[in-house]
């Protein structure tokens, strides 16, 4: 029967609150974010530059262009509440008209535009603020100037039909569509924070999985803390990194671990024996229980 160097504590009926060890839990895992904070600052420049080629070099700028239209023209100067009522109910078939098919084939045909009905449509949002009678006609297009043609087109071709099929008086144009300075899409600094943030989370998130995924034991108080058990002894490794196979330092410790195991006796000290026909060093056995530590070694003996 085999016998490690690692001993079990007695029996303590004392019992960690769970807050206490749900505390220590996240207080590693902020350790291991501190640990770990190049590669996430690393990553989330690395979404900065990548959002910024994306929106500056792959996506199309587009451009907004708005005519105004009043819903109710009449030439005296009195309004009723009658008026006011039948104007507001009007916006709603009115706005129905700008979707018709030949709305669309009288706009292409006067400007000689090479789209389609549907695409024309996508590119089209015709809106009635509350409480107004006038309705915003909004075109959506890569070309700034062809946005502001379109949408004042779209304000003279659609007051035509509405007097003519509706058989009352034409809207009014209270305001033309200007040519756009600046597109509305996409927003670039909006773009470049989103890319600096799923940097950093996906980052953190990389780096919470390999802690919680890590199941070595890195210190002497961790063994005691996971499993109880206390740590005979310990080597330092020179200069704080590990030996070079087949050094004077390996050999060392070969034997010293040969040594413990002879002491404590038994089957212990009988499997020691072997541990040079497997080949496994002092670190190797550590290793095997995985047990690592930037200063010292605990000597496991099977």
């Amino acid at each position: 029967m085999q016998r490690d160097t690692l001993t079990q504590e007695p029996y303590r009926s004392e019992v960690r609150p769970q807050q206490e060890e749900d505390t220590i839990d996240l207080l590693e895992l902020c350790m291991g974010l501190l640990d770990h904070w190049k590669f996430i600052a690393a990553a989330a420049a690395a979404g900065m530059v990548l959002a910024a080629l994306y929106t500056f070099l792959l996506v199309t700028p587009l451009y907004k262009a708005t005519s105004t239209i009043y819903v109710v023209s009449r030439n005296d100067s009195v309004l009723n509440l009658s008026d006011i009522q039948i104007g507001s109910a009007l916006t709603s078939d009115y706005i129905k008209v700008f979707e018709m098919w030949e709305v669309h084939e009288k706009v292409i045909s006067a400007l000689d535009l090479d789209y389609t009905y549907t695409q024309m449509d996508n590119m089209l949002s015709v809106t009635n603020a509350n409480d107004t009678r006038m309705l915003d006609i909004t075109v959506t297009d890569a070309d700034p100037e062809e946005a502001a043609a379109i949408a004042n087109e779209y304000a003279e071709v659609g007051a035509s039909y509405i007097a003519e099929k509706m058989k009352t008086d034409e809207p009014t144009i209270m305001s033309s569509a200007r040519v756009p300075a600046n597109p509305f899409s996409p927003s670039k600094t909006k773009n470049i924070l989103l890319g600096f943030l799923a940097g950093f989370v996906l980052s953190c998130g990389v780096v919470v999985l390999r802690v919680l995924l890590d199941d070595t034991y890195k210190s002497a108080e961790e063994i005691r803390k996971y499993t109880g058990m206390v740590v005979l002894a310990s080597v330092p490794l020179v200069g704080g990194t590990e030996p070079k196979k087949g050094s004077n330092f390996q050999r060392r410790m070969k034997r010293l671990s040969k040594d413990i195991c002879r002491r404590v006796g038994g089957k212990a000290g009988r499997n020691a024996e072997t541990a040079e026909d497997h080949k496994i060093s002092g670190t190797g056995l550590c290793r095997q229980r995985g047990l690592q530590h930037p200063e010292h070694q605990p000597v496991l003996c099977r």
